[in-house]
C-alpha cells in the first residue's frame, strides 16, 4: 500500500513538474522592425554669421567689432528678420601671443588682440536668405561659419514617417508568416527607435535672385524605426 502511495505521489510530482516546465516555455513570437522616411523641403535657415577684428589693444578691437556687428545686425532687421531670430552664439576676447624663436632669446609677447561675436540668424524666407547672406558680409561680416536648413514644425512629417514605418513593419510580418505557415496573431508590444537624420539630398533650386549668395536648400528626410512583436499560432 505504501508502495502504490510513493509511486502515485511521484507520477504527481512528475506531472507537475512537465505542467511547470511547459508553462515556463515562451509562447511563440516574432518580432520586425520597419523603417519609414520621408522627404521635405526645408522651409528655414540658421546661419551662423560673425565679426572678427583685430587691434593693439583689447578696447580697439572691441570697438571695432561692435560697430560691425551692430551694422549687420542692423541689416539682419532691415531684411526682415525678427529680433527673436537673432541671437549671440559666441563671443570671445583674445590677446594675440607672439612666440619669438630661441636665437632671440626673447619672452612671449602680446602683440595685439582679436575679438570675435557669433551670430545665429533664424532666416524663416528662404527666398531672402542668399540677400542676407550678401548684406552681411557687406557690412563687417567676415566669418560664416555655416547653413544648416530646418522644417519649421516637422511633427506631420515624423508622423507620415511613423505610419511609413509600421505599414514597412506589417508587410514583413505577413511575409515572413505566409511563408513559414504560421498564424500572424495580436500585436503584443511597439517601440520606437531614435530618429536617424539623413544627409540633405541637394535637388536643382537656388534662392538666388540676381542679387546675394547663390544658395541651394535642397531636401530633408525624416526618418522613424519602430519594432513591433507579434504572437504567433500555428
Amino acid at each position: 500500500m505504501f508502495r502504490s502511495l510513493a509511486v502515485a505521489a511521484a507520477a504527481a510530482l512528475f506531472s507537475l513538474a512537465a505542467f511547470a516546465a511547459a508553462a515556463e516555455e515562451p509562447a511563440p513570437s516574432m518580432t520586425l522592425s520597419g523603417v519609414g522616411e520621408v522627404f521635405a523641403a526645408p522651409d528655414m535657415a540658421v546661419v551662423t554669421s560673425g565679426v572678427v577684428t583685430e587691434a593693439k589693444t583689447a578696447r580697439e578691437a572691441l570697438d571695432a567689432n561692435n560697430a560691425a556687428m551692430a551694422a549687420v545686425v542692423e541689416a539682419m532687421k532691415s531684411a526682415g528678420i525678427a529680433a527673436e531670430d537673432l541671437q549671440t552664439s559666441d563671443f570671445s576676447v583674445e590677446p594675440r601671443w607672439v612666440y619669438p624663436n630661441e636665437k632671440e632669446n626673447k619672452a612671449p609677447f602680446i602683440a595685439g588682440y582679436t575679438v570675435s561675436n557669433q551670430l545665429a540668424v533664424k532666416v524663416r524666407d528662404l527666398e531672402k536668405l542668399g540677400g542676407v547672406l550678401d548684406q552681411a558680409v557687406s557690412l563687417g561680416s567676415n566669418q560664416i561659419r555655416g547653413i544648416s536648413f530646418a522644417v519649421a514644425d516637422d511633427t506631420p512629417l515624423m508622423d507620415a514617417a511613423r505610419a511609413a514605418a509600421v505599414k514597412d513593419a506589417m508587410r514583413k510580418a505577413k511575409l515572413y508568416a505566409e511563408n513559414a505557415e504560421v498564424a500572424l496573431g495580436a500585436i503584443t508590444a511597439i517601440s520606437e527607435g531614435a530618429a536617424a537624420g539623413q544627409p540633405p539630398v541637394l535637388y536643382a533650386r537656388s534662392f538666388d535672385k540676381g542679387a546675394g549668395v547663390p544658395v541651394e536648400a535642397g531636401t530633408l528626410s525624416f526618418r522613424a524605426d519602430v519594432r513591433i512583436t507579434w504572437a504567433l499560432g500555428k
